[in-house]
Formats: structure tokens, C-alpha cells, sequence
């Protein structure tokens, strides 16, 4: 475990040294190794989530809800068990910058939210610092690479047929239909929900992440700033599950609303107003949130996943000389 340079061996940053932010190669490796490896385990969970915020069922009396479990066995049924990767190559073609610029903006952002005398940094700073990071890997990467991923999601063909010729054969190809038949412009559709939902679940995420291991490292000093990777895992558990049940309505009319090109004359608020209307009216207040149970069973692990992948790739990545990987603490 790393040490402090105080010398009286207390890393829980009550000393004099203080541990500096990853420098920006050190989120680049370490950040976008932790996405693809939560993208890898995680992304079934994802596609039944979609599947089940697209579905427009009309609540009826006696009439049950199909689950996430029916979900997937109905897409693995007709489309093989490869159709829950479907938006796979659009998510891991956009996972090593999303996840640089989030965890460079967060540490940028939280630097600059510090107090310079003390080195503490207030919580609701910090979750500022969050809310800020998450639209600004919304706005950077993630609304294009959600409008591609959610248009190869939504089609219902089997990969294990030839002849089942679907509209986007492949992400660079729906990319290039998109942005040919819609517009440029297209790929940042819903990107102020988009921005919503993301601010959103880094706020709480980071808060909850760093208050919790704030907690874990004065309980447990003979640790250090480095914590066991089951205690690291499970805290980005909890800290994972709080955004999707904070923002779910918000995650559920983004997906339709992607999923779709707009009709002449309409704007972006127009559309909103009409797609929650038109949910309400026909499916229940529910419907705002469908897919609900896979999206925590996705984000929540997958959240446990990137920490502890990032905490663990950044602690080596620090421990070696390689250039731009910076040291591990300031005077």
C-alpha cells in the first residue's frame, strides 16, 4: 500500500501530505480500462433495460408487466443470446473517453472546489464537482454514443439469421445513416436529458463514493489511502445504486426519445411534453419506470466494477516511473 511522506504513517489524509488528483494519462488507462471491463459484464443488463423502457404495452386489467427476466428470455429466443450485446461496439467505441473526461473532469472540478488552506473539499462541493463532471461527459461523449447504441438496441432481428437484414447492420454504419438521413445534429438528440440523467448519477455517485471511503479510511487508518478491492467494490455498489432510482422518469424519456427521428417542426421540449404525455395517458405513471430492476442491477455492479478496476489500475499506474503518470502526493 502506498505511504504518506509525513512519517508518522497515517494515510487518511489528516497529515501534512496530501494526495494529488490522477493525471489525465493515468484516467485515460486506468478510466478506460475499468469501462470496457464494466461495459463487457454489464451490457446484457443494459439492452433488456431499453427493450423494456421501449415497450408501449398499454396497462390492462389482468394484464401483467413482462419483466426483465421474460425480457431476456424473449430476446435470446428470437434473436440469440448475442442480441443482448446488441449496441456493444457503439458503447466500447465511446468508453475510454467517456470514462478519461469523467474521472479528469471530476478531479479538475473537485480541485477547484477545494479549499487551498485546509485541503478538505465540502460535500456538497463535491457533489457539485459530480453533477458538473457527469454533463460534461454527457455533452462529450455519451449523448451520440447512447443515439447510436439505443438504435442498434431497439431492433428486433435475429443475429443468427442472414437474411434478417436489420436497418443498422453495425455502429459506424448507423452512425452513418443517422447523421445521412437525419442530420449531425441528430446524434445529440435528448442531449439535455441526457446531460440531466448523467449530472445526476455522478453527483450522487461521487458523494456517496467519497463519503463512504472517507468513512472506511478513518475507521480503518492502517489501510491508508488504499482501501481492500472488496471494501473499494462494495461502496461502488451502494454509491451505484443511487442514481437510477433518482432519475429513472428522466432515463426512461431520453431512451424513447433517442430511439426516434424528430418530425418536422417539433423541438426538443415539444417532443418531451408529448412523449410524457403520451406515456402517462396510455401506460400509468409506471411507465416513467420501466426498466427500472435491470438498469440498478446494471449500473449499481457495473458502478462496483469501475471503481475497483479504476482504484486498482491508478494505484499501479502511480507505483511506476512511465512518464505523465505523475506521483502519488504534494507537500
Amino acid at each position: 500500500m502506498s505511504t504518506t511522506k509525513n512519517g508518522n504513517g497515517n494515510g487518511n489524509g489528516n497529515g501534512n501530505a496530501r494526495k494529488k488528483p490522477a493525471s489525465a494519462a493515468v484516467n485515460l488507462i486506468a478510466g478506460g480500462g475499468a469501462g470496457m471491463m464494466e461495459a463487457l459484464v454489464c451490457h446484457p443488463l443494459d439492452t433488456i433495460k431499453v427493450r423494456m423502457q421501449l415497450s408501449k404495452r398499454a396497462r390492462a386489467p389482468g394484464v401483467k408487466e413482462r419483466g426483465f427476466i421474460a425480457t431476456g428470455k424473449e430476446i435470446v429466443r428470437r434473436e440469440t443470446a448475442l442480441g443482448l450485446y446488441k449496441g456493444l461496439g457503439a458503447v466500447l467505441s465511446g468508453i475510454i473517453p467517456k470514462m478519461a473526461i469523467r474521472f479528469t473532469s471530476y478531479g479538475w472540478y473537485k480541485e477547484a472546489l477545494t479549499n487551498k488552506e485546509t485541503g478538505k473539499i465540502a460535500a456538497s462541493a463535491n457533489m457539485l464537482a459530480g453533477l458538473a463532471a457527469g454533463v460534461t461527459e454527457a455533452v462529450a461523449v455519451v449523448t451520440p454514443m447512447e443515439v447510436i447504441k439505443i438504435r442498434l438496441q431497439a431492433q428486433h432481428h435475429s443475429l443468427a439469421d442472414p437474411l434478417d437484414t436489420p436497418k443498422y447492420r453495425s455502429a459506424p454504419h448507423a452512425l452513418f445513416t443517422v447523421v445521412r438521413e437525419e442530420g449531425f445534429g441528430a446524434l445529440y438528440r435528448g442531449v439535455s436529458l441526457t446531460a440531466l440523467r448523467q449530472g445526476t448519477n455522478q453527483a450522487a455517485n461521487f458523494t456517496a463514493y467519497t463519503e463512504l471511503k472517507r468513512l472506511l479510511q478513518e475507521w480503518q487508518p492502517q489501510y491508508g489511502n488504499d482501501l481492500p478491492s472488496y471494501q473499494t467494490m462494495v461502496i461502488g455498489l451502494i454509491s451505484g445504486a443511487m442514481g437510477p432510482f433518482s432519475n429513472a422518469p428522466i432515463d426512461t424519456i431520453k431512451t424513447r426519445l433517442q430511439r426516434t427521428p424528430a418530425q418536422p417542426g417539433q423541438t426538443a421540449l415539444s417532443r418531451i411534453t408529448a412523449i410524457s404525455r403520451d406515456m402517462f395517458k396510455q401506460e400509468g405513471a409506471r411507465a416513467f419506470y420501466k426498466g427500472i430492476t435491470p438498469r440498478v442491477m446494471r449500473v449499481a455492479p457495473g458502478q462496483a466494477v469501475t471503481f475497483t478496476v479504476y482504484e486498482f489500475l491508478r494505484e499501479k499506474l502511480e507505483r511506476t516511473n512511465w512518464p505523465l503518470m505523475g506521483g502519488n502526493y504534494e507537500e
